[in-house]
């Protein structure tokens, strides 16, 4: 299984940001990544300084948003729903879009629930709970 470290996933996605900016052939998952990199305006100065974003530390209490921890709960939720792990994730995320008529918001509902999903998991020392989280997608995608 592949752990990239924090620094390689900062590193990706302020690459992938250069070589668009540039004009340069992305790979597929580049490709996926400036999609939602393009969704972000807002972190488009954070990942425009690979050595900034390096030393960068986002801490909850401070109020702001990791940029790339958004973006790879992105990158993640697009992975799901390639290969339906878990299985049902897509028709979830699928219902919860026609529902709320845009991917982008959708997606950023289905943050929420795996990021209680991970939460409930470090707490509890347990390995994540695939059937909540797939049960907290449904939730949202049918009320």
């Amino acid at each position: 299984m592949f752990q990239p470290s924090q620094n390689d996933v900062r590193r990706f996605f302020c690459q992938t940001w250069q070589q668009q900016r540039d004009g340069a052939v992305l790979s597929a998952m580049q490709g996926l990544a400036a999609g939602w990199i393009g969704q972000h305006p807002e972190y488009h100065l954070a990942l425009a300084d690979e050595a900034a974003a390096l030393a960068a530390v986002y801490q909850v209490e401070d109020g702001k948003t990791n940029p790339f921890l958004h973006l790879s709960m992105h990158l993640s939720i697009s992975e799901q729903c390639s290969i339906d792990q878990p299985s049902g994730i897509r028709q979830a995320v699928e219902l919860l879009v026609a529902r709320r008529g845009d991917l982008h918001a959708a997606h950023h509902e289905v943050m929420e629930c795996l990021g209680e999903m991970v939460w409930a998991s470090q707490r509890s020392g347990l390995p994540p709970d695939g059937h909540a989280y797939l049960d907290a997608v449904r939730r949202r995608a049918t009320r």
